[in-house]
């Protein structure tokens, strides 16, 4: 079955056939038998079924419509799993989520291509999920656990701490994939916050603060407030220092707790 298949480059598709490994992602996705589960990028149906096993119900999104009919069969076992052709980033996520009930949970192997907004459009839409487990480049695995100081600490790390606890759950060679991409991956769990780790008036401004802060990264983030929000150098100084940040700082130092705190100043100042 899997020798007669074209794989789709452009989709990013890899998939995982290892019977043991997906055992040990469905296992890892902490799926129990009251959960709804939206999973993405289902693939060949491989860790749907073991979803299905654990689970109450499955909604599997497939953006690739020539899988379709093999998924169909595959999972006609399982009464509890429905498949929805279409692209999750354009999904109506809060209303899957509402078909799904609670508790819910979310597994994805998707193309790594749509990692960054994909995690941005399932936090920003402070679904009621209970977990997030996606399989990553590890590279991106490490992005997501790295704190101030850390390589690969930025927007991207501050906006997972913000809304998650996030761990490895599984190390995934790339020998473990066919066709076998280029780089090791990480099956990564992210915990949901019942609230943010900070406690600021305006989260939009929060994140506008942070991309702003990361704009330049050779810049120090004096520099970078000054450009992005139109400051003059003496009140941008003056907003970081009150805000317990040295204006010579780059902003890879800088903790989330920090840029609250930068971001609750700037928006006294504005008022």
């Amino acid at each position: 079955m899997k020798e007669r298949f074209h794989y789709k480059k452009e989709m990013g598709q890899n998939f995982i056939y290892d019977k043991e490994l997906i055992e040990r992602l469905a296992e890892a996705s902490r799926v129990e038998k009251t959960d709804g589960v939206l999973e993405i990028g289902p693939g060949r149906g491989t860790l749907t079924a073991a979803l299905a096993r654990r689970s109450r119900q499955v909604i599997a999104v497939e953006l690739d419509r020539t899988l379709l009919d093999g998924l169909e069969a595959s999972l006609a076992l399982y009464p509890n799993v429905e498949i929805v052709q279409g692209d999750i980033l354009k999904a109506d996520l809060p209303a899957l989520i509402q078909r799904l009930g609670t508790p819910c949970r979310v597994a994805a192997n998707l193309p790594y291509n749509i990692t960054t907004p994909l995690m941005e459009k399932l936090l920003l839409a402070r679904l009621p999920l209970s977990t997030i487990a996606v399989m990553v480049q590890k590279e991106v695995g490490e992005r997501m656990m790295a704190r101030s100081g850390q390589d690969g600490y930025g927007p991207f790390s501050l906006l997972i701490e913000y809304f998650a606890t996030a761990e490895e759950a599984v190390f995934v060679p790339a020998e473990c994939f066919t066709p076998q991409p280029k780089v090791d991956s990480s099956f990564m769990l992210l915990t949901l916050r019942e609230k943010p780790t900070v406690t600021v008036a305006d989260e939009g401004l929060l994140f506008r603060v942070i991309r702003t802060s990361f704009a330049m990264r050779r810049k120090t983030i004096l520099n970078n407030l000054m450009g992005g929000f139109g400051l003059p150098r003496e009140k941008a100084a003056s907003l970081l220092e009150q805000s317990g940040i040295d204006p010579g700082e780059r902003a890879e130092v800088i903790s989330l707790a920090r840029f609250a705190a930068l971001s609750e100043a700037i928006r006294s100042e504005k008022h």
